[in-house]
């Protein structure tokens, strides 16, 4: 039997379009997608159309959420939200823990979450980043193993989707995957073995002068 793990990242971010958003923000290590990224999560829902995926995991994050959103319209699916896939934890990137939104907030924002669903890892701030790959890399393998033989698609970071990816096929990923915003990680077990397909696709995408138009 075979089964395959998407891995995305999330799309473009509001705080790199528009750095002085973080200045003022209420929770300034959770930003939302930016209007390009709206776009781009959407881009990345239709090149998953017509995949065989069961289930959608989504690291807790305004970003990932809303990019699984996206998918889970297109898919007709339910959003697990799983700490193991957060972002990575770094005190040099973050002052504090960062502060999300509570389930029910999200819940009311995104109806497709599925609060039943009881994340299966947790992540601890601070992180190193040996214990943010440790991490996700635990999360990709416990997810695949419980819901296998289905197809998956894991919404992430780009430490998370590196390290989910290296959890897998180990550290040739640390060299191959490229995981740029929006972009798409293949991987199939045939047996008792990982395979790395796509490497960090972004051809779904449109290039980004052209979404300029759009915004």
């Amino acid at each position: 039997m075979s089964q395959i793990v998407w891995m995305a990242r999330h799309a473009n971010r509001l705080d790199f379009v528009n750095p002085d958003w973080f200045l003022t923000a209420e929770r300034r290590y959770d930003p939302p997608l930016s209007n390009d990224g709206m776009i781009q999560a959407q881009q990345l829902a239709k090149r998953l159309k017509g995949e065989n995926i069961s289930h959608i995991f989504a690291s807790p994050f305004l970003r990932t959420i809303q990019t699984a959103n996206a998918i889970a319209e297109v898919l007709d699916l339910s959003i697990k939200l799983e700490t193991g896939l957060s972002e990575w934890l770094n005190e040099a990137w973050m002052t504090e823990e960062p502060e999300r939104l509570s389930i029910y907030a999200l819940k009311k924002l995104f109806p497709r979450i599925d609060t039943s669903y009881t994340s299966r890892i947790s992540a601890q701030y601070p992180e190193t980043h040996e214990k943010v790959r440790e991490r996700s890399g635990q999360t990709a393998r416990c997810l695949a193993a419980e819901f296998f033989p289905d197809d998956i698609l894991l919404v992430a970071h780009g430490a998370s989707v590196l390290g989910g990816a290296m959890g897998l096929v180990g550290d040739i990923a640390k060299n191959e995957v490229k995981a740029s915003l929006c972009s798409l990680v293949k991987l199939v077990r045939q047996e008792t073995t990982w395979l790395l397909e796509l490497k960090g696709d972004t051809s779904h995408l449109t290039k980004v002068e052209e979404l300029v138009r759009f915004v």
